[in-house]
């Protein structure tokens, strides 16, 4: 699932492709792409894109035409994804079986695509005048990147909440932005069980927390910059030091890296460095919380 450092990557991307230009048509290829109707998604057809921002893992392509000043929200979800092309293929795209959910063609004749492998298809496309609009972005927590938001405010936000530190980190209405994989990599920084309850941490330890989740988060923007659009899957993949990599050495300490298994999704883990060498189990029934 792309997160909030390969969304920001997209984000720049797009501000440099797309800002300026003019869209020749948006067209929805996949029936549960769209979630807004009003207004429709031909408003955008002959307005010019003033820029794009992030709101947490939400892009928001502002626009402004006859139809006033309009905002194309895209969520990528867990298997979405943006491919930009040069030229765009020509042609009106059938609605079909593959990964093409919406076409979004410039008068230039270059655009982009967004896909979505697999059979469940959540990729949220929402053209709305606010943001705000959005329930996704209404109900978001602070930006852990954002000036605003220091250890101050993270010990504030943490404050009263009483559950595990993984769950935690990856509430969007707590904090925004943060998933499954950048969960794992900043509780490794931080040498925290992924179990370890919020109501425990130490003044220490919050801060800790709070400087891994910015450390972890802003090496992984940087070595995302640059990175053309159809690259930052692997970019991430290769940045990651314990997520999606079970079996293998902790690059730390050497440890191997352990994986505790969920219904749609598992965590990874090093025991040395952040369970005091004891493995954990299971979700419901281990007690190894420091």
């Amino acid at each position: 699932m792309p997160e909030l450092p390969e969304v920001e990557a997209l984000r720049e991307f797009l501000d440099e492709h797309l800002v300026g230009k003019e869209i020749a048509r948006a067209l929805p290829v996949a029936i549960s792409v769209l979630k807004t109707y009003d207004p429709p998604l031909s408003a955008v057809e002959g307005a010019t894109v003033t820029g794009v921002a992030r709101h947490g893992k939400f892009l928001d392509i502002a626009t402004d035409g006859a139809a006033g000043r309009l905002h194309l929200l895209v969520h990528l979800a867990r298997a979405g994804w943006l491919q930009w092309k040069d030229p765009l293929p020509s042609g009106v795209p059938r609605p079909g079986k593959g990964p093409l959910a919406l076409r979004t063609a410039l008068t230039g004749g270059d655009g982009f695509d967004l896909t979505e492998a697999g059979t469940t298809k959540r990729l949220a496309v929402h053209l709305v005048r606010d943001p705000q609009d959005v329930p996704g972005v209404a109900r978001l927590g602070p930006d852990p990147l954002a000036d605003e938001f220091d250890l101050a405010a993270f010990t504030a936000l943490l404050t009263g909440e009483r559950r595990q530190l993984k769950g935690a980190l990856r509430d969007q209405s707590l904090i925004a932005g943060i998933g499954n994989a950048y969960s794992d990599e900043i509780l490794h920084v931080a040498k925290m069980s992924p179990f370890k309850p919020t109501q425990n941490l130490t003044e220490d330890e919050t801060a800790a927390l709070y400087e891994a989740m910015r450390t972890t988060l802003r090496e992984a923007v940087e070595r995302s910059h640059g990175v053309a659009a159809g690259k930052l899957k692997a970019e991430k993949k290769s940045g990651l030091r314990v997520h999606g990599r079970t079996g293998e050495p902790c690059p730390v300490c050497g440890d191997t890296i352990r994986e505790v298994s969920y219904r749609d999704s598992s965590l990874q883990y090093c025991p040395t460095c952040q369970t005091g060498g004891a493995p954990l189990a299971d979700r419901r029934t281990s007690r190894f919380l420091k």
